[in-house]
């Protein structure tokens, strides 16, 4: 599969560098284990949460109406309460309520009735409705803004957006819809835009909805995302099951009535509307070979069903929204289609079937990953781009990898690998690997400065890593049959605390600490945060958490423990940064004695005398002329810079000389390199 274009996922998703899966539904019957019923099930026997009262509550449809309907009644009182300016409003998004009462309310804003993009926001409360906290996306004042467009406008944006999709294989000549005018809060200062969708194809054959932002003034492009995000039945790949059914007349259908309703259908290789429900004369679907059309619905049934199972058993969600209402699944889309993906405009998901159409993308985790793309929509919304996007495909392995595990199917048991079973590679190789997940060959192990900047399915990589760390901790060993054997980035072991209470802290996080620009410093906070609701400050469980976190180069250890410093190539040399327009200059040490390749977390430590940093363009540029970039010129007016970055540099040699470039992009300021060293 060819990676996906990184951009915001409110909106849809997918499994490969382009698709994300859901699913609602089916029980297994033999080959599944039932918790206790409560969330209370996601800690171990013997071993009780220490704060019940911060686990989620089991909200039924109508209790989490009534609570929305609610908060919504009280929208100009919040706003009032928070200092928002007279001409934003709230919109309530979700509310997840904790056992002890506490709740958690999410909104959106308007300004001037328009929407605003980035300016997200999450109100808690405690049971006596006294606001304990809020977390914003963007602390930028929403103030100022002139909503008044010039008149060509909303044409120049429409261009805009068809030469982005062209670039990733759509020949839409139209967009979807008139530009919508919003405000984009998400990067920086509040800015008058236009929001434009342009449908179609990508170059894969996934279904393109790609958003485009432009500046309302300047018809610049400030941002853009990919909406789509792709990540008894005789199965392919979980065995014999039980699935929901339901009766029509004389014959049996694919709509399991006991979990909202799911409806599985055949495209019968279509790329478009529902196909048709699978239906027959007997309740026995499938054979398990694929030359069965029905073998692929009552796989993707299974899985929706294992996974509303999941995410109400253990974590008390009714359903992706939590409203209690299906989601639906399409199979046989497309032609030898190698993906899947979630489109949270159909709230539905949609499974291609491989190479030579002999290896469906029904797989049991899978399906808990794109489930989960639509649960991440409901709630933090993270935006399917830069860091963000990284850490809404790792929600959705994450809970994939959980749902694998609660299944406890002898078939497909459970293991921290994405996408084991359905061969997308061609030789029988997992998609992805969470204890050390380059061994893709793309994913990065830890975070850096530049992870952002990878493919979501690549930038996912380090909170994956986090994920095994915490469940299971840090080197060698054997879980159902396979083997692991997980590095830190830090080179300091990592104990866990069991996939139970890892996945519990990150879903906390998601539901209430997370918002659409979460990045990965934000991740931490927001779990650090959840676990210690759960269990309480310095338990063990919120130290391992912490320490795996810094096992991926983010934060410091619990105990504020640091890796013994490695080798250090220093430059103390002065040299002077011109003035723009004047060229770049470079400070540069030479490396030798280090055996075999940088590291993945290689420290750059970069000291500049200067009057306006935010006018430098900095790069370390490796021996082989591989440049990193450190930081791109900005409006940041502070003065000097004394910074360490972390690159990861692992595809090019250590030794030889490594240069730190700087050219100035402003006009008026000067400065002078004055230290330059890399640690290894």
């Amino acid at each position: 599969m060819k990676s996906t274009h990184r951009r915001n996922a409110t909106a849809t998703g997918a499994l490969l560098a382009a698709a994300a899966l859901l699913t609602v539904g089916v029980q297994a019957g033999s080959a599944s284990a039932q918790p206790d019923g409560s969330a209370n099930a996601a800690a171990p026997k013997g071993q009780p949460v220490r704060n019940p009262g911060a686990l989620p509550a089991q909200l039924s449809p109508s209790q989490r109406a009534e609570l929305i309907s609610k908060a919504q009644s009280t929208t100009a009182a919040t706003a009032k309460e928070l200092n928002l300016s007279s001409q934003e409003k709230l919109l309530v998004h979700d509310v997840v309520k904790d056992q002890d009462g506490t709740t958690h309310t999410r909104y959106e804003r308007t300004y001037e009735g328009l929407p605003v993009l980035g300016g997200d926001l999450v109100v808690n409360r405690t049971a006596a409705d006294r606001t304990q906290s809020v977390s914003k996306a963007s602390n930028a004042q929403l103030a100022g803004v002139s909503t008044a467009a010039p008149a060509d406008a909303p044409a120049a944006a429409s261009t805009q957006a068809l030469d982005a999709a062209k670039a990733v294989g759509s020949k839409a000549d139209k967009a979807d819809a008139a530009p919508r005018k919003v405000v984009w809060m998400a990067k920086g200062v509040p800015t008058l835009a236009y929001e434009t969708v342009v449908g179609g194809l990508q170059d894969d054959g996934t279904p393109n909805q790609l958003h485009v932002i432009t500046d309302a003034k300047t018809g610049a492009k400030l941002h853009q995302w990919q909406g789509i995000e792709t990540g008894v039945g005789n199965t392919h790949y979980s065995g014999q099951v039980t699935l929901g059914t339901s009766t029509s007349g004389t014959s049996f259908t694919m709509n399991d009535a006991g979990r909202g309703g799911h409806k599985t259908y055949n495209l019968n290789h279509g790329t478009s509307g529902t196909g048709s429900l699978f239906t027959q004369s007997t309740d026995t679907w499938g054979t398990g070979a694929n030359s069965s059309a029905a073998t692929a619905g009552a796989d993707a049934a299974y899985g929706a069903g294992v996974t509303w199972d999941f995410y109400k058993n253990v974590l008390g969600r009714s359903g992706i929204r939590g409203d209690g209402v299906a989601a639906y699944s399409r199979v046989h889309y497309g032609n030898a289609y190698v993906n899947a993906f979630w489109d949270d405009g159909c709230f539905c998901m949609t499974y291609g079937d491989g190479t030579s159409n002999n290896d469906p993308l029904t797989s049991l985790d899978v399906a808990g990953h794109e489930m989960t793309h639509g649960v991440t929509a409901a709630t933090a919304g993270l935006n399917y781009s830069d860091e963000s996007g990284g850490l809404n495909e790792a929600t959705s392995d994450i809970m994939g990898t959980s749902v694998e595990f609660y299944a406890n199917n002898p078939s497909a048991p459970g293991n921290y690998v994405i996408g084991e079973q359905i061969n997308i590679r061609g030789d029988g190789t997992p998609l992805r690997y969470m204890d050390k997940p380059s061994k893709d060959g793309s994913s990065a192990d830890a975070w850096y400065s530049g992870v952002g900047n990878l493919d979501v399915h690549y930038s996912s990589g380090p909170a994956n890593h986090w994920f095994y760390l915490a469940s299971e901790g840090s080197g060698a060993k054997t879980v159902n049959g396979v083997n692991y054997d997980s590095p830190t980035s830090d080179g300091l072991p990592v104990t866990g605390i069991g996939r139970d209470k890892a996945q519990l802290i990150w879903y906390k996080a998601l539901t209430t600490k997370f918002n659409s620009s979460t990045d990965y410093a934000g991740a931490r906070d927001g779990t650090i945060a959840a676990a210690t609701e759960l269990y309480g400050a310095g338990s063990p469980e919120v130290n391992n958490i912490t320490d795996a976190w810094a096992a991926i180069n983010v934060g410091a250890r619990s105990n504020g423990g640091t890796t013994t410093p490695g080798n250090v190539f220093e430059s103390t040399a002065r040299v002077a940064i011109p003035d723009s327009p004047g060229p770049a200059v470079t400070s540069s040490v030479s490396v030798t004695g280090v055996t075999g390749n940088a590291p993945s977390a290689l420290k750059v430590g970069v000291k500049i005398t200067h009057t306006y940093i935010g006018d430098l363009q900095i790069d370390l540029v490796a021996p082989n002329g591989t440049s990193y970039r450190l930081q791109n010129s900005s409006s940041d007016s502070t003065a000097n810079l004394d910074k360490t970055y972390t690159v990861n540099a692992s595809a090019v040699a250590a030794n030889g000389t490594w240069k730190l470039k700087v050219q100035d992009k402003g006009a008026a300021d000067t400065g002078t390199i004055t230290d330059f060293k890399l640690t290894f």
